[in-house]
């Protein structure tokens, strides 16, 4: 029997845990063995026996369609007048290991799914319904990763306890290091108003630039490492992880000289009028064993009797580019814009994330300071998502997509407007209860259907 190769076996989430197991076990130990005689054990948080960090949270999202236009349906047409709900809770577990050096591991216990099962808008309304969403509960290990960071001299900066970071000082000039088991939007992609669905926006092409069709399981995670070269006026970074086996899969491909996403973002640091923006230019290269719209469209041009359009017969080795502009820019005290814009090539189905080749989302987010309420806010934000030619003809043929396709088209870009009101609950800022309302026009890009008005209560608690 042939023994598994070290690229099959490197980025296994068990052969990681064994080692992040004995990385933590050398840590206490080195943490815990007698001074020798004449040293002193120097004093500060970076000598202590012990760091930890603690988090956990909690979301429970119960959302809604009304009744809408529907004159026909497909096999992942969104359906009018339903309701679903979705709970997650995580714990968030982070120890320091020695300078500079962490392991994480998240635990997440996940129930419920999305309307339809996380089909029908290429634009979802949750984000917290994954496509792998079940009505009985499931625990899983979302995260277990190990990161190193290598100080290069320099101006220092304050780094909070945060989830799955205890608190510490790096050098704001310094290398980092990451391997495991994580999101790849932990990494890339951010956005101070719109990256995070338990406490932000819902919908999928406003927390995430749509076009970008990120490396991840249909539980959107998945294995893989970066490396990070942050500078106080910018940052580069660059990533390479692992892609589902089959398009929307659950199990990951082992090959990674095969199938592989690769990612590399530039982050550049400004400010106007005294107000602190960023901007980040994101390029993306995946290949995977992908099918190409034209080919499914030739099969059945030349045999429009045999059934819609279908891309797994002619899955081989391709590569699908794209690229997105991430910018956010605070205009006042607690009051910010972003914008997102994003593009793929749109000659390949998509493999991981959403159907979407063409994404532009604006928006702004407004703390409650004005009306006495501080830890309340307000966001207020819009895409328009858009396929390429030869994708809405695949459509039009009755192919399916990871998210959508009604069996037919009269195609018109999807139109999405989206509107929340998050507010804390109790004294103590752990709990805040959200309203949200989203627009939809033409889900699924669909002129004849919709539109649709979704509306959703979010109730989250972080500890």
């Amino acid at each position: 029997m042939r023994q598994p190769g070290f690229r099959r076996c490197f980025f296994r989430p068990h052969a990681l845990a064994f080692l992040l197991a004995i990385l933590v076990c050398a840590a206490d130990y080195a943490a815990t063995a007698p001074c020798r005689a004449g040293e002193a054990t120097p004093a500060g948080p970076e000598s202590s026996p012990a760091s930890w960090s603690f988090h956990a949270q909690n979301t429970d999202i119960l959302q809604g369609v009304t009744d809408f236009d529907s004159p026909y349906r497909g096999a992942n047409s969104l359906t009018p007048d339903q309701t679903r709900e979705t709970v997650t809770v995580t714990l968030f577990i982070a120890r320091r290991l020695w300078e500079g050096a962490i392991v994480a591991f998240d635990p997440e216990y996940a129930q419920g799914a999305g309307l339809n099962h996380t089909h029908g808008v290429a634009g979802f309304p949750n984000g917290e319904a994954t496509k792998a969403g079940s009505p009985r509960g499931k625990l899983d290990i979302e995260r277990l990763y190990f990161s190193q960071t290598i100080g290069l001299g320099g101006e220092q900066e304050d780094i909070p306890d945060a989830r799955n970071q205890p608190a510490t000082r790096k050098d704001v000039s310094r290398l980092s290091f990451t391997i495991g088991k994580l999101a790849a939007s932990d990494l890339f992609d951010d956005n101070a108003f719109a990256h995070d669905p338990r406490a932000q926006f819902l919908n999928w092409s406003v927390w995430e630039s749509g076009a970008w069709d990120y490396p991840a399981d249909a539980k959107g995670y998945t294995v893989g490492l970066s490396a990070e070269l942050n500078q106080k006026a910018w940052a580069l970074r660059y990533g390479a992880f692992q892609l589902p086996r089959v398009a929307n899969g659950l199990a990951l491909a082992n090959d990674v000289f095969r199938t592989l996403a690769q990612v590399l973002e530039w982050e550049g640091r400004y400010k106007l009028r005294e107000r602190g923006g960023k901007i980040r230019l994101l390029a993306f290269a995946n290949r995977a064993p992908m099918g190409r719209y034209d080919d499914a469209l030739s099969a059945f041009r030349a045999n429009p009797n045999g059934g819609p359009a279908d891309v797994t017969p002619f899955r081989a080795p391709h590569w699908k580019y794209g690229g997105a502009v991430n910018v956010e820019q605070e205009v006042a005290e607690g009051f910010g814009a972003f914008l997102r814009l994003s593009i793929a090539d749109g000659q390949t189905e998509n493999w991981a994330f959403t159907d979407i080749d063409r994404s532009a989302t604006a928006g702004l987010s407004l703390k409650g300071t004005c009306w006495g309420r501080t830890d309340d806010t307000v966001g207020l934000a819009g895409s328009i998502n858009g396929l390429s030619v030869a994708h809405r003809d695949y459509f039009a043929a009755g192919g399916l997509g990871i998210l959508v396709g009604d069996g037919r088209l009269n195609y018109a870009p999807e139109e999405i407007l989206e509107f929340y009101y998050d507010a804390k609950v109790t004294p103590l800022a752990f709990a805040h209860l959200m309203f949200d309302y989203q627009f939809i026009r033409n889900p699924g890009y669909n002129h004849d259907r919709g539109p649709a008005n979704v509306l959703s209560t979010r109730l989250h608690l972080e500890y």
